[in-house]
């Protein structure tokens, strides 16, 4: 076996190997030359290497989001670890296990003048769950340190960051350690279970209950107490594409529900206990509308963390949600209630009326998506990059055998390919990426990538620019508008594809659409990019009188 002769480069394979963290994403570079001996040198170690640091963090994001263990990025001293940042931070909001480690100069050359110097110590601090400073010597502090940044991953569900500072020579190795760290082993979380009494008898009271989940787990919830909430005459639960939960009864195209109310309907609909779980929440529509006609009571489950999304929260349960309901439901009983039978109903009529719509547009990003979702292949996994793309998903119904996830922890576009390309990696599930154009050019070094699967597929819509900026308030069809917000274009992916090994499709109508799905799916020989071309004038128009005739 080959080690790296610097002790603390030892220090931190053998404990990282020790934890059982085994999945190592490398950024190319010279600092970090002990780490990426040691880590390569060790068979027990799958190692990625990425050269783009950005990329790479979220490559590794996409890996623990499917492994659901901590996985280990690391790179050279100096900018390279700012690059880190939007996955790091993704991570944090979306409680992905990420630990990333740097290389860094010893503390006598930092602020001298010297290359490739920055302070590292804390750069992550507003978002890191832990900060392991190391010293450049081995020591029992350094180990209990490495210690217990691994454990705060592993156990909080976050991103930490170990600095380590090495001395040159970097690429020397040896054939024996000389480091032996003591391990200590994690213990067990204890959730503590309070009496839930008190708020059984305000939900057996009450005759509007809201439940709303947002990001969750696929099969992280049991179908019993889903089905339970499900048959509650007074219980309407609304769940977004990125929730993985699935029951007739439920509403899943939460925008098409409410977006037409009157201020009538929506005081009629206004709950009195709001019941919250999973993570971030996409619509703008039902935040907006929560946060103006408050629930009486807001409740959030999370064994971890609650946030105030609506301004009204009340109680946090800190359990997972299966433990809570679990306890919860023995002491509840339902109550005549019409608030679920109404929702029914206006979900039938939306229904209705969103069919008789989608039958008369042309072709535009709505129906590519009328198109495209029924299309999937089942039992595959599904990555949709952020801003128009989750929007219009939302919209309809999704196949149950399909794993939805997207980066809704920061909500931004910069790593959605490559946190798809990771989570295909990790997950061996055939996976389909639904991207815009500008989010998908500005990662387009996701690309470059040794690891991309066969089965990887990518339909990118194009349009020519920022489409949601269209159907914000405020757009106005002026040079100022389409260069600075929209970022108006004219490039397409072909190229792109083609230098990265992708087979390329093309899709401009509904019917070379039809044909290209077909194709996609049907070719596993290598990944593949279906670019499908659709008007940047009639977008929004269609999108936004789509929610003037549900009603």
């Amino acid at each position: 076996m080959t080690y790296p002769k610097i002790p603390l480069a030892q220090s931190i394979i053998e404990i990282l190997r020790a934890k059982g963290i085994n999945t190592i994403v490398i950024s190319p570079g010279s600092r970090n030359a002990p780490l990426t001996i040691g880590f390569v040198s060790n068979p027990i170690f799958t190692c990625y290497s990425i050269a783009d640091e950005r990329s790479a963090a979220f490559f590794a994001l996409g890996i623990a989001q499917q492994i659901k263990k901590p996985v280990a990025v690391v790179c050279t001293s100096g900018s390279a670890l700012l690059n880190y940042y939007p996955a790091f931070a993704e991570a944090f909001y979306s409680q992905i296990p990420l630990i990333v480690i740097s290389a860094d100069r010893p503390q006598s050359k930092i602020d001298i003048g010297d290359g490739q110097t920055i302070q590292q110590k804390n750069v992550f601090s507003n978002h890191s769950l832990y900060n392991a400073n190391l010293t450049e010597n081995t020591s029992d502090e350094n180990d209990l340190l490495i210690q217990k940044a691994i454990d705060t991953a592993s156990e909080k569900r976050g991103p930490v960051h170990i600095n380590a500072p090495f001395e040159e020579p970097l690429y020397e190795t040896t054939s024996e350690l000389s480091v032996f760290p003591k391990i200590n082993s994690i213990t067990s979380k204890e959730f503590i279970l309070e009496n839930l009494s008190e708020y059984a008898k305000l939900w057996n009271t009450s005759k509007k209950k809201l439940v709303l989940v947002g990001v969750n787990e696929p099969n992280a919830v049991e179908q019993q107490f889903l089905d339970i909430l499900a048959n509650d005459p007074s219980v309407v639960v609304m769940i977004e594409t990125t929730s993985n939960l699935h029951h007739s009864k439920f509403i899943n195209t939460i925008d098409s529900i409410i977006t037409p109310f009157t201020n009538e309907d929506f005081l009629d609909f206004q709950p009195e206990i709001l019941v919250t779980f999973g993570g971030m929440i996409v619509s703008k529509r039902i935040k907006a509308y929560l946060r103006k006609y408050k629930a009486k009571h807001h409740w959030h489950i999370d064994d971890l963390r609650a946030y105030d999304t609506f301004g009204s929260l009340s109680k946090h349960f800190q359990l997972t949600p299966n433990l809570f309901f679990n306890s919860f439901f023995s002491l509840t009983q339902m109550v005549e209630s019409d608030y679920n039978q109404k929702a029914q109903n206006i979900k039938a009529l939306r229904q209705q009326k969103s069919l008789e719509y989608l039958a008369k547009i042309p072709f535009t990003d709505f129906k590519v998506f009328e198109k495209v979702i029924p299309a999937l292949p089942k039992n595959s996994q599904l990555q949709i990059s952020n801003s128009s793309p989750i929007r219009y998903a939302q919209l309809f119904d999704i196949e149950k055998s399909i794993e939805v996830f997207s980066n809704r922890g920061t909500s931004g576009i910069d790593g959605s390919t490559s946190t798809a390309i990771g989570a295909a990696v990790g997950s061996k599930k055939p996976n389909v990426f639904i991207a815009g154009d500008i989010g998908f050019l500005y990662d387009s070094n996701a690309l470059w990538n040794n690891y991309i699967p066969k089965n990887f597929k990518i339909i990118l819509i194009n349009n020519g620019g920022g489409g949601i900026f269209r159907i914000l308030p405020g757009h106005n069809e002026t040079p100022v508008f389409t260069t600075f917000f929209e970022t108006s274009h004219c490039l397409t992916a072909e190229h792109l594809a083609k230098m990265f090994g992708f087979k390329y499709l093309i899709a401009s109508t509904e019917k070379t659409l039809e044909i290209s799905l077909n194709a996609l799916f049907f070719d596993e020989d290598k990944p593949a990019l279906l670019e499908v071309f659709t008007p940047t004038l009639e977008n929004d128009k269609i999108l936004l009188q789509y929610f003037k005739e549900l009603v």
